[in-house]
């Protein structure tokens, strides 16, 4: 089964037997087998777990190394047969010095050392008391029960597969430069770090934000074990921490102050990362940093086997629950400080708006409104305008004015209906004949009246289109499409209705309830006439699919440059429980279909500030040519 990219990382926290290496050896076999059985790519574990962290002066008996030496072989060859990759650390001795070192099996082999370079070595630690740093070991090799392995500081590993990944040890993150900087550089995707950290208030908290903060400046998923059960309690408590981060975002965290061994896993898009790294072509410009990073290929790893542990967020434009409100108004102030910026330079006299009572109108006349605010302006700077057409229904029309009422903004009302009739006289077009004519008529009627007035009152006007229909090519060409600054144009339809919540959830009182009937009002351009009991008719998501599809698409398409296949599938896992498969399908091939087609529009848009992550404005956001061919997608979707 192809799983687009997606590999099951392991982090292990083996219960340690200070100085006992056949009991830790065995433990680690265990853990090993069963995370290879659970069809990990690789599995970590923790610093000096063949020995132990916390032995002291005993790490320089001659006993104890042999012992661990050994230990390693036997670990190597229990992977034999097997892709699952184990990373287990140890002391090791090299050219007369112990290095604290992490050793790479594949396969019944190690294929690679990597020696730890930044010692801790201050309060509870005395790690140069004991070690040498692995800084200056590069590009040599080792004997290990007689094979010659790779030794270094600077390696990756490369399964010629897509998945590359390299080490540091724990400390090694807390320096000022942490080496995996470097491996990320050389091409790292992953970056396993086995560690023994000491707990006590609040350094959990720290070491968390670290390493995601740290998989996020790397484009790249970080998997930390720490040594926990069984170290040494004589000065310090090891509580066992497990961390697997993606690019900033918490994959899974394991239990910590347990007696017992522990096994995470997550399921990570390393295809994503690496996707993520080719858009940021600044990511790989050269630092000096000495001697090569040395490259060393291992054979292929499994991809997972399915879904089981990954996180896929149905609705990856939207903020966390826990930083919605933050965020949001964020975007809210963007929009804002973006608006107040044009208005001042144009010296502008007046904001002029169509508002239709819906989702993007709405949006874009708070932030008008609250412009004016900022600007020490008075309300009526706003200039607001309901346009009824032939698809006006009473309830939207009553929701436009009582918004403008609620925020002080004086509303004005000019039925277009009569030039429209007028229009379709000129142009012979019969009005019984609903065709996208008749709709685009009134659309453009529309934008012609806002430039007039705007004209008139020496003010610009506010678009209101947002990322979602700029996406989709859902908009009139001249109509709706053009504006003098689009407020919205970053924003996809679905992070619009969270904005609106928070505003409802913020403001109260009348504006609140009248908010709160827009987002209860089905998306409609509201351009064919309503039903007999004079309801909407023309509902949006019932032509194209549902806004929170499309925008899972743009997410995965324009962000992460998913290919179509994979889209669907992710699509399909992550909304399981709403949309069939054949739903997901049917949209994304709508999706892709509109996206090629409507390109024309969004190489000549408006200005506009980029107020989410994802913006497809042509001036640097999104290049692509309008004469550009879809075909080539849309056969991949087919075949999927």
């Amino acid at each position: 089964m192809n799983m687009f990219g997606f590999y099951r990382l392991a982090a292990a926290t083996p219960r340690v037997y200070l100085a006992d290496v056949q009991a830790n050896t065995q433990e680690i076999i265990r853990l090993y087998n069963e995370a290879a059985d659970n069809c990990a790519a690789v599995v970590l574990f923790p610093e000096l777990c063949i020995t132990g962290y916390t032995i002291g002066d005993l790490v320089f008996q001659n006993a104890l190394l042999q012992n661990a030496q050994l230990a390693a072989s036997s670990i190597a060859r229990a992977t034999a047969g097997k892709s699952t990759i184990a990373i287990v650390s140890l002391p090791l001795l090299y050219c007369g010095k112990l290095y604290n070192t992490a050793l790479i099996m594949q396969n019944g082999t190690i294929v690679g050392a990597v020696p730890k370079q930044q010692l801790a070595n201050y309060r509870e630690f005395s790690e140069k008391r004991c070690f040498a740093s692995g800084r200056e070991v590069t590009g040599a090799s080792i004997k290990i029960d007689g094979c010659t392995v790779p030794f270094g500081s600077k390696m990756v590993f490369d399964d010629n597969n897509g998945f590359i990944f390299g080490v540091e040890i724990c400390e090694d993150l807390w320096s000022v430069t942490p080496p995996s900087n470097e491996l990320a550089q050389n091409g790292a995707l992953v970056i396993f770090n086995p560690a023994c950290c000491t707990e006590y208030a609040n350094k959990a908290a720290f070491r968390l934000e670290l390493i995601k903060m740290q998989s996020a400046k790397l484009n790249a998923a970080y998997v930390f074990s720490s040594a926990g059960a069984g170290e040494s309690t004589g000065d310090a408590v090891y509580a066992g921490d497990a961390i697997i981060a993606e690019n900033g975002r918490l994959a899974c965290r394991g239990e910590r102050f347990l007696r017992r061994s522990q096994l995470i896993y997550a399921d990570v898009d390393v295809e994503a990362l690496g996707s993520i790294r080719r858009t940021d072509t600044s990511f790989f410009d050269p630092v000096p940093t000495g001697s090569a990073v040395q490259s060393v290929s291992i054979a292929a790893v499994q991809q997972s086997p399915d879904w089981r542990y990954a996180k896929i967020n149905p609705a990856p434009l939207l903020p966390d629950e826990e930083n919605s409100l933050t965020e949001c108004m964020d975007i809210f102030n963007i929009q804002i400080a973006g608006l107040a910026q044009r208005f001042e330079h144009t010296h502008a006299r007046s904001m002029v708006i169509g508002v239709s009572g819906g989702l993007d109108s709405t949006l874009a006349l708070l932030a008008a409104s609250e412009c004016t605010k900022l600007l020490d302006l008075p309300p009526d700077t706003v200039k607001a305008y309901t346009m009824p057409g032939f698809g006006t229904t009473s309830h939207t029309r009553s929701n436009s004015e009582k918004l403008c009422d609620a925020l002080g903004i004086p509303v004005k009302t000019i039925d277009i209906t009569p030039a429209c009739r007028q229009h379709f006289a000129d142009i012979e077009h019969d009005p019984a004949e609903l065709t996208n004519t008749y709709e685009n008529v009134q659309a453009r009627e529309r934008t012609q009246i806002l430039m007039d007035i705007a004209n008139k009152t020496g003010g610009m006007v506010i678009g209101t289109g947002d990322l979602s229909e700029a996406a989709l090519g859902w908009c009139t060409y001249n109509g709706d499409h053009m504006s003098m600054y689009a407020v919205n144009s970053s924003i996809p339809k679905t992070l619009i209705r969270r904005m609106i919540k928070h505003l409802v959830e913020l403001r109260g009182g009348v504006l609140a309830e009248v908010l709160q009937s827009i987002l209860d009002t089905p998306v409609s351009p509201e351009l064919l006439p309503p039903d007999k009991s004079g309801a909407i008719e023309q509902k949006t998501e019932d032509i194209i699919g549902p806004y929170e599809l499309h925008d899972f698409f743009i997410y995965h398409f324009v962000k992460l440059n998913s290919a179509p296949d994979k889209i669907a599938a992710m699509a399909a896992e992550a909304w399981k429980d709403v949309y069939t498969p054949d739903t997901v399908k049917r949209t994304l091939s709508i999706f892709l279909k509109r996206f090629f087609q409507q390109q024309f529009k969004r190489s000549c848009v408006p200005d506009g500030p980029q107020a989410s992550g994802i913006s497809l404005s042509p001036r640097g956001a999104w290049r692509m040519p309008s004469d550009a061919s879809g075909a080539l997608w849309l056969q991949q979707l087919d075949q999927a």
